[in-house]
């Protein structure tokens, strides 16, 4: 067994700072009691069932309060977490919006009623939607400091000496993404104030099981660059010169900042804990002594000359201020539900519509797929300042000094090859090998008004990306109430058929982002297709996930000319590209010209089929699916994923369900076996989808 070290110990005497007048020092407490006793209505208010929920802030007070005390919500950017009740009070959230989302109100700022109670987030004041998922925020504030330093360098103006604030809890340090967030905060010597909030647990578990020598600030102390404060969190006079202290290095360019605020949790991790089955009575009798809003209120009466009466007024004035918020938020409506479909794709910017349809104007030779999204990256590089591509090996070089050197890599399949030379290191770089801290990144960024265009290598290694993608940039609109929005595109290559791939080079697996609400994909089968639906994608208002086939890169038969820099498809739009009266097969990626060769052999079999490319499966185009099945009576459904649980098998249930007395024979499906892609080009073949397959399943169905 290993040794245990010993748990941080409060300094034995006060702490005073000097750059406290009087009425800092009443402001500051009153703040402090105000979150205090918010919390406690919160507690009253869910035991009499008025709220749905609650967690608290109660311990953290000292240090929230401090922090807000140093920053500017007019200038600083903030991605708090759940028990930063009193930083947001601080910063002017008001108790009556805190309310308004404890009952979840239509009026909540925060989500309208979408968000539970203390995920905070307010668009005036730069706080930003949170999120469940402990330590996902860390990326997405190191992106958002990215954005902060770029952004003037587009515009040609001064830089602005702006801050993020990130929290967390000591539990959530234990997240990879927390590492990866230090990172390239470190790397880039961003402005990144890392608060970690250590009360000694992450719910039941002690730190000492979370974090080796129980102590983050020690762990982390050999990153480059990396400030490191350790304080009394618990001490607001403390905890304002650590702050103070910290804010002044990274205005200044010192770069990131960790902040070891230490910190207690005299209630339960939540209300639906019993903190008294973990934790022992001297231990909390310990804890009870630091309380940081008893402590400081004895302090201002036996060190600053603060009477008892005038001390009591404040507390009359916040227990009046929480009655009436208390009363505007018991009163205020809930959402309609009706609205709940309201924001899960931009309401602003329409990428169905005919404002993506653009002119095609033909030119030079016919490129292949991978020339084209190449060719659409640069014009819109070049279009519109705010696009940024990154990735892993994007660039064409390492280091900018060697661009002269080098032909360039590109990507390892070219696809951005030559960019970063065109349009510099501000725009098109690297990344580190890590698909969560692109994602994350890239939301930060976004939340700014920049475009990111970004690349993950091979989809088979998306899922570390996963709950970035999910939790994070698809919700991001719905989930803030359309206060906050991503509109990041992913770019990934997928899929098989190339020889040799296997198990990790050869997943489909689209079904999982296309049952994401909030997330648009795409999976374009030609060169043209690719080129214009990228644009579609670079210029929507949404999140998307750009599926490029590896397999269709550099085919001769799926070639196009340049189309033009407007030339764009909107999504939802289906392409026709055989004509047919028999039978309908529905498809889309490197199935789409399997299904043709399969309609041609079909047609010398006297069986006429109609061939749809669906392009986009979010949204897809029902239009041209139903308009079709209804004049040929037979549907086949053909993709690339197993055959379980795809996206094939939710096009069929539909294609029954509403088109049933449509249909003169069961809706079939022809996709891969239900295991991974092997390695042999044998084992592979008989896994995947092949011309034979469709070919077979054609006859059958038309002979049914």
């Amino acid at each position: 067994m290993t040794d245990i070290a010993p748990r941080w110990s409060p300094p034995a005497a006060p702490y005073t700072s000097t750059r406290l007048d009087r009425a800092a020092r009443l402001a500051l407490w009153r703040t402090m009691l105000l979150s205090r006793r918010l919390d406690d209505l919160e507690i009253q208010l869910k035991r009499q069932n008025q709220l749905f929920f609650q967690i608290s802030g109660a311990g953290h007070e000292a240090t929230g309060v401090a922090a807000a005390f140093c920053l500017d919500p007019t200038r600083d950017w903030f991605f708090p977490y759940y028990r930063d009740r009193a930083l947001c009070l601080g910063l002017g959230v008001t108790p009556a919006e805190m309310l308004l989302q404890g009952v979840g109100a239509a009026d909540d700022p925060a989500s309208g009623g979408r968000q539970m109670p203390s995920h905070w987030g307010h668009a005036r004041l730069h706080v930003v939607s949170q999120s469940s998922p402990t330590g996902t925020q860390f990326l997405n504030a190191v992106g958002c400091a990215e954005a902060g330093r770029l952004l003037p360098r587009l515009a040609g103006a001064e830089p602005v000496a702006e801050v993020v604030y990130v929290s967390a809890g000591d539990g959530t340090t234990s997240q990879g993404e927390f590492f990866e967030a230090l990172n390239t905060a470190c790397n880039a010597r961003l402005p990144v104030l890392f608060h970690i909030e250590d009360n000694g647990y992450a719910i039941s578990v002690p730190v000492e099981v979370q974090t080796p020598g129980g102590s983050i600030s020690r762990l982390v102390s050999g990153f480059p660059g990396l400030k490191i404060i350790e304080f009394d969190g618990c001490c607001v006079e403390a905890s304002v010169d650590a702050w103070a202290e910290a804010v002044a290095s990274a205005r200044d360019g010192g770069g990131p900042v960790l902040l070891h605020a230490h910190v207690i949790r005299p209630y339960s991790h939540s209300m639906s804990d019993d903190e008294r089955l973990y934790r022992c009575a001297a231990e909390r009798e310990a804890d009870a002594a630091r309380d940081p809003v008893i402590v400081y209120r004895a302090r201002l009466a036996a060190e600053h000359g603060f009477g008892a009466a005038e001390l009591d007024a404040v507390a009359r004035e916040v227990d009046d201020a929480l009655r009436a918020a208390r009363d505007q938020a018991l009163a205020a409506a809930p959402p309609p539900p009706e609205s709940a479909p309201l924001y899960v794709f931009s309401p602003a910017v329409d990428p169905t519509s005919d404002a993506f349809v653009g002119p095609l104007v033909e030119r030079g030779e016919p490129a292949t797929m991978v020339d084209l999204i190449n060719a659409c990256l640069r014009d819109e590089l070049a279009r519109d300042p705010r696009v940024v591509v990154f990735g892993e090996d994007v660039a064409d070089a390492s280091r900018e000094e060697a661009l002269a050197e080098v032909k360039g890599k590109g990507g390892v399949f070219k696809a951005t090859w030559g960019l970063q030379r065109a349009f510099g290191a501000d725009r098109v770089f690297n990344s580190p090998l890590a698909e969560a801290n692109i994602v994350g990144r890239a939301i930060g960024m976004a939340l700014r008004g920049l475009k990111p265009v970004v690349e993950i290598q091979f989809f088979d290694y998306i899922w570390t990306a996963m709950m970035q993608i999910r939790n994070e940039l698809a919700t991001m609109r719905w989930r803030s109430n359309n206060a906050f929005a991503a509109p990041v595109v992913i770019r990934a290559t997928y899929g098989g058929y190339l020889k040799g791939g296997a198990v990790y080079h050869s997943q489909t697996g689209e079904a999982i982002f296309a049952h994401t609400p909030g997330l648009r994909v795409v999976m374009p089968a030609t060169a043209q297709d690719a080129n214009g639906l990228l644009r579609t994608a670079i210029r929507c208002d949404d999140p998307v996930l750009f599926l490029e086939h590896k397999h269709l890169y550099r085919q001769t038969y799926n070639r196009a000319p340049y189309p033009g820099p407007e030339f764009a498809i909107p999504f939802g739009r289906a392409a026709t590209l055989v004509r047919g009266d028999d039978l309908t097969v529905i498809t889309y990626g490197a199935l789409v010209k399997r299904a043709v060769d399969a309609a041609k052999r079909a047609a010398e079999q006297g069986i006429s089929v109609e061939v749809l490319d669906l392009r986009t499966l979010v949204p897809y185009d029902w239009a041209t699916i139903a308009a079709s099945v209804r004049r040929t009576n037979k549907a086949l459904v053909a993709y690339e994923d197993t055959r379980s649980w795809g996206a094939g098998a939710e096009l069929a249930a539909r294609i029954g369900e509403e088109l049933f007395e449509h249909l003169d024979g069961p809706v079939v499906r022809v996709a891969a076996q239900d295991t991974f892609v092997g390695y042999h080009p044998q084992l592979e073949d008989a896994i995947l989808p092949q011309t034979d397959d469709l070919v077979g399943a054609i006859v059958g169905l038309a002979r049914y």
